[in-house]
């Protein structure tokens, strides 16, 4: 098999190759010693200790924090079919989870970036049409071999790629979100766990939508049956759906988002829930609850991200403070909180901390009756612990 062209072999400092040799997948621009070549943004380049040691190899990121994701370690030179065999790689893990041909749940991520060993690239699937995301130049420049790959596997199921990057790659390169296979559609809809959910990539968040809280928001169904639900930054609805499909007697689905609960009444129709017990409150949260009455049973925080650097995390660790103590404060007696951080440079045990320091002030008795995680078509590697973004905790309040 043919070897990928290698651009240029990156050096690097004293003791920076510690991370390397665990296996980390980033090698940040503050660790490079020298450049021997001149690399372009998403080229392959070779990186060796300060001593002239094989490390590995990597595709190289221009005017980003982290200038190297490396794609093999050691002597184990990339050839041209490395994208195609870590799809299949991919693909397989799917195949084991039961998702890629399943009539109950037929949206599910399909490449989870470093999990999958395809860092910078996300790839979702919505009932056949597929979604990528590119996170480098390097991934943008892979999609006529995503398209073949999922072609060679789903023939005619295919129905379309659709093609989103960050406004930076955009601005950067010239380049536009596009669809690169199939036909433009006015309207996908895909389910999950049997539920129904219009999708919308090209203005939506994310892919469309957040695959990554299936298991959670399955869970949530299965204990509010007679339950008052308060769903916060509800997005399109996916928690509020599933709690009244549990049973639940009464639920209020609050976004700042007059789009998105206009997407969320769209979904309720879909699934015959038009006419439920639920109201939507276009508010923000911190706001509401501050003020909100102390009848909820259950209440959901599912915020966005606060924290996208690690510049800006001592900011998110405050708005994550003042969001979990006011819930704390204001839920009833013996209710439930299912509280969550995705954000990535908070870690479970810093966001752990965070909600202990807004549970103190309010003296009541709190108990930690189960964690919530990222769901296993979102896997991360064990040298890549900041692959495990997802972190949540469901605290009983007395």
């Amino acid at each position: 098999m043919e070897k990928l062209n290698i651009a240029a072999v990156a050096t690097l400092k004293t003791k920076k190759d510690q991370s390397i040799r665990r296996y980390h997948p980033w090698v940040f621009s503050g660790a490079v010693k020298s450049w021997e070549g001149e690399p372009i943004d998403g080229d392959v380049v070779e990186v060796r200790s300060n001593k002239g040691g094989l490390l590995g190899y990597g595709y190289f990121q221009d005017q980003s924090t982290i200038c190297i994701r490396m794609i093999t370690f050691g002597d184990n030179t990339p050839s041209t079919s490395f994208w195609t065999d870590s799809l299949e790689k991919a693909w397989r893990r799917r195949e084991k989870l039961g998702l890629v041909e399943n009539n109950e749940t037929n949206m599910y991520r399909l490449v989870f970036a470093e999990g999958d060993g395809l860092p910078g690239l996300i790839i979702d699937m919505y009932d056949g049409h597929a979604v990528m995301q590119a996170y480098s130049i390097a991934t943008y420049h892979i999609k006529d071999i995503v398209v073949e790959f999922l072609k060679n596997k789903l023939g005619s199921k295919l129905k379309s790629v659709y093609v989103k990057m960050p406004e930076h790659i955009k601005t950067l390169h010239g380049v536009d979100e596009e669809l690169v296979y199939g036909n433009e559609i006015s309207e996908c809809i895909a389910k999950e766990n049997g539920t129904k959910y219009h999708i919308n990539w090209e203005t939506g968040q994310k892919t469309g939508f957040f695959i990554d809280q299936r298991d959670n928001r399955k869970w949530l169904g299965s204990i509010s049956k007679g339950k008052k639900v308060l769903n916060t930054f509800c997005y399109t609805g996916g928690f509020s759906i599933e709690a009244l499909k549990g049973g639940a007697a009464e639920v209020h689905s609050l976004d700042s988002s007059e789009t998105a609960l206009q997407e969320l009444e769209r979904n309720l129709a879909l699934n015959g829930l038009e006419n439920a017990n639920h109201k939507t409150i276009k508010a923000d949260a911190v706001d509401y609850i501050k003020s909100m009455e102390t009848d909820y049973d259950i209440i959901v925080l599912d915020p966005p991200a606060f924290a996208k650097s690690i510049s800006s995390r001592h900011k998110a660790i405050q708005g994550y403070k003042r969001l979990n103590a006011r819930a704390i404060e204001h839920i009833k007696p013996g209710g439930l909180i299912l509280t969550f951080s995705c954000s990535q440079v908070v870690d479970k045990f810093l966001f752990n901390s965070t909600v202990l320091a807004a549970a103190i002030p309010t003296g009541r008795e709190i108990k930690v009756l189960g964690q919530l995680h990222q769901p296993a078509d979102h896997p991360y590697s064990i040298y890549h612990p900041e692959g495990e973004y997802l972190k949540g905790l469901v605290i009983q309040v007395d």
